[in-house]
């Protein structure tokens, strides 16, 4: 799962490899990989399993 600004330029890796079965819950700060603080707005999560990759939009507010 990977957050990414709207020029999908891809901000922050949240979660990466393989899981078994169920749920789960992935929490961002609102910063990218390098620590920063990012501005409020519109952003893109990505989340692939296998074959099926969804994309959603996310609003940050801070």
């Amino acid at each position: 799962m990977a957050v990414y600004n709207l020029a999908g330029q891809r901000v922050v890796r949240l979660a990466e490899g393989v899981r078994e079965a169920g749920s789960y819950t992935v929490r961002w700060d609102g910063r990218d990989e390098q620590g920063h603080e990012l501005a409020s707005g519109v952003y893109l999560y990505r989340l692939r399993a296998g074959e099926r990759v969804q994309t959603r939009k996310l609003l940050s507010l801070r």
